[in-house]
């Protein structure tokens, strides 16, 4: 009997007056690993072995296999602890059970032996316990400021939980949080397939934006509603107050004497620009007269599609190119301010300390970190990426699901204008002032 623990507070028999709530996504005969393109998959079999050849674990969901019979029954049964609702029961000569939602849930997974001749007997009883286990997170590659944004939550479901955590993730974001973290093993996507680490996991959580994701399978609630970072909180059942991460950089020197800002100015689709044509012109001649160097730290001095580019701002000094995230970050960790959209840089100055003058209008303020020094108009058109009926286009780089094609598009930012942003960037340099600060 595994999990006795829970033995007292339910029966040691299948009979359960509760309803079920849902069917499991999948009865078979044998296991199928759950389409997962982005991440890699579970282990072929659960990795828990049980009595009398069951095995489960809770890797993509609650799975348990129940090896076929020729005599007598399986009653398999899947509850929410903290809810205490029975999830699915079934039946069954032999098959595998998988829940339908792929999101932290404290489950318990019973079976018993139904023989027909003689009472039920209980086989298995496991309540979900991830103390000492090997537990993997992962998150999708290519995206730095959500992986920033979640990562501070799979900590705090360490802590939580007590267990062996793995954090599968871009090896370009590692060397900036591992050394802060020497209790959770970092590894990319390659590395978890080459150790095989899905063969010794208890438990394995996915974290991403699941647009499609009517039925709630991989989230508990619409990120669009709670927030891209705090989406994390609730996919994996943990306190969804927002966190920055640590940041451990091999150097902490300040780059330049004089007083600078940081800047930003690429973004993955135009409406993540600043598309006020004379924005950052103004904004940097204001910096520049008051004695501030201004320094862009985009990845690329250029970007854009087909006829629209997005070049390096006149008067901004140029530290674009493929360097390690460490040297922005450290740029970052002594700036006076940082001037950029919703983009990865704007939750990497975020996570350095740095004060976040942030710009954007398609996306409503509860979508990123708190920031006293936000950017909107709330007299344009605004928050178009957190509606959840307008389905986000990441081919479309001229997305805009209200406006496009008419002189609107892109209002939300086209409308913030220099003088507002001036004005917020006096707030950061008067706070700067009554710190001490250059």
């Amino acid at each position: 009997m595994d999990g006795a623990a829970g033995l007292d507070a339910r029966p040691d028999q299948p009979a359960d007056p509760a309803p079920v709530l849902a069917k499991p996504e999948v009865i078979a005969s044998a296991p199928t690993p759950p389409p997962a393109p982005n991440f890699p998959p579970p282990a072929e079999q659960p990795t828990e072995v049980g009595p009398r050849g069951l095995r489960y674990d809770f890797n993509f969901g609650a799975r348990v296999t129940l090896p076929n019979r020729t005599i007598g029954k399986w009653l398999v049964r899947l509850r929410d602890l903290d809810t205490g609702n029975v999830l699915f029961q079934s039946e069954n000569q032999g098959a595998f059970v998988r829940s339908s939602k792929r999101f932290f849930v404290r489950f318990s997974v019973e079976v018993f032996d139904v023989d027909g001749a003689n009472p039920p007997t209980s086989i298995l009883l496991h309540d979900y316990d991830a103390r000492d286990r090997e537990v993997l997170i992962q998150f999708p590659i290519g995206t730095l400021g959500d992986t920033l944004g979640w990562f501070p939550y799979a900590a705090r479901f360490a802590a939580v939980h007590g267990c062996r955590l793995t954090c599968a993730m871009s090896g370009l974001i590692i060397p900036i949080l591992k050394d802060s973290y020497p209790h959770i093993r970092f590894l990319t996507h390659d590395q978890v397939i080459e150790q095989k680490v899905a063969e010794t996991a208890y438990a394995t959580y996915c974290l991403g934006l699941f647009f499609d994701d009517v039925e709630c399978t991989q989230q508990p609630t619409d990120f669009r509603h709670v927030g891209l970072h705090r989406t994390a909180g609730y996919i994996l059942g943990v306190d969804p107050t927002e966190e920055s991460p640590r940041l451990t950089l091999p150097d902490e020197s300040r780059p330049i004497a004089e007083p600078y800002v940081c800047i930003a100015v690429q973004a993955s689709t135009q409406c993540k620009q600043w598309n006020n044509p004379n924005g950052w012109h103004e904004v940097i001649s204001y910096l520049k007269s008051h004695g501030y160097r201004v320094i862009c730290i985009d990845q690329k001095a250029v970007g854009g599609q087909g006829i629209v580019w997005t070049h390096i701002p006149h008067g901004a000094e140029d530290q674009t190119g493929d360097r390690p995230l460490a040297e922005r970050a450290r740029w970052l960790r002594h700036a006076t301010g940082f001037i950029g959209t919703s983009s990865g840089l704007a939750w990497l100055a975020w996570a350095a300390g740095c004060p976040v003058g942030l710009i954007s209008g398609f996306t409503h303020p509860t979508n990123e970190f708190a920031t006293p020094y936000r950017v909107i108009n709330w007299h344009a058109c605004n928050s178009c990426w957190n509606d959840p009926r307008l389905r986000f286009d990441h081919k479309d780089f001229l997305w805009c699901p209200r406006h496009a094609g008419t002189p609107r598009q892109f209002e939300c930012s086209k409308l913030i204008t220099a003088a507002h942003v001036i004005g917020v960037m006096k707030s950061v340099f008067e706070r700067a002032n009554a710190d001490g600060q250059d």
